[in-house]
């Protein structure tokens, strides 16, 4: 095969031939859509404490996990996958459940949701330090924008910088060690598996979690109505387990720059959850500031997917 030959195969590669990638990642994202309104209902009354949903929700999730990795025999992770690993334990199963079922037990599902709503952004920075791409200057600018108009949103729903609430630093933190399990379980997926990623994580982080839940438990015992444990039995069966199933297979089919724009449609379906299920008043403020931040993650997921594909054409190039 000539270098012309293997040029042209390379360029059909940047044609989308197949959107399993896309529907897989849809998939996950419906799934997850539900996780902010239905901690709210959680933790809301007080019946449950935050620490026993954050963590009690992983504790099932890993159990769940166990079982499927035993079963399917699975092979234990090797070398540097085990570092990968507790990365997507860290951000996804044990940072971003906990810090966020603390977070809205004040704020509102909505609010949360355009917070949250710059996980897209923070996603494709993550993914652009994790593998050294260098995207176009645009691509730097509209995610500081996103972050920028994230900060403006808290701020002002909180009555200036005064009334930023512990809840917003919460929010944003979420974002972040979510986005680097993110990015970090779309690569391992490609090698491991997209649901054995997660169930992996969900084991390593297992012993913790379930240190965390019996001192959540002995604190508070949880009580609940039907629908506050309909509302945990959620999170830990969809929220931590099933749908990541769904979202990792769509990052390792990828391209993960174009999967993870599907995380744009989020904080749109957590928004829509919050006045539907909830019945919180959706103000324009809120509109507004998701609207900016959704747009801002939009541009900047784009500007790298675009630089990507530069890029690649620019090697293709200089090789014939």
């Amino acid at each position: 095969m000539t270098i012309k030959d293997t040029a042209t195969l390379s360029s059909a590669k940047l044609l989308p031939m197949s959107r399993a990638g896309l529907w897989w990642g849809l998939l996950g994202v419906t799934a997850f859509s539900f996780t902010v309104p239905f901690t709210r209902v959680a933790v809301e009354n007080g019946h449950m404490s935050a620490l026993f949903v954050g963590s009690g929700r992983a504790v099932i999730a890993a159990t769940l996990a166990a079982l499927a990795l035993g079963l399917t025999r699975q092979r234990l992770p090797r070398g540097r996958q085990w570092i990968q690993v507790a990365v997507v334990a860290g951000g996804a199963v044990v940072g971003f459940p906990l810090l966020t079922s603390f977070a809205l037990t004040t704020a509102s599902a909505s609010h949360g949701a355009v917070v949250i709503a710059l996980l897209p952004a923070a996603t494709a920075v993550i993914a652009v330090l994790r593998t050294g791409e260098r995207p176009a200057r645009s691509f730097w600018v509209a995610a500081a924008f996103g972050a920028v108009a994230a900060v403006v949103f808290a701020v002002i729903q909180g009555g200036g910088f005064g009334g930023l609430h512990v809840s917003d630093l919460l929010l944003f933190a979420a974002v972040v060690v979510c986005a680097v399990g993110y990015a970090e379980g779309g690569l391992l997926s490609r090698s491991m598996g997209s649901w054995q990623t997660i169930s992996w994580a969900l084991v390593l982080a297992s012993p913790l979690m379930i240190l965390l839940t019996g001192i959540a438990v002995v604190q508070q015992p949880p009580l609940g109505t039907v629908v506050e444990w309909g509302a945990f039995a959620y999170l830990a069966v969809v929220s931590m387990f099933l749908g990541f199933f769904a979202w990792y297979r769509g990052l390792a089919i990828g391209p993960m720059a174009q999967v993870s724009q599907v995380q744009l449609t989020q904080p749109v379906m957590n928004i829509l959850w919050a006045g539907l299920l909830l019945g919180e008043h959706i103000g324009w403020q809120t509109v507004t500031g998701g609207i900016a931040v959704i747009g801002c993650a939009l541009l900047a997921v784009r500007a790298r997917n675009r630089g990507n594909q530069e890029g690649v054409r620019n090697t293709l190039r200089a090789n014939r």
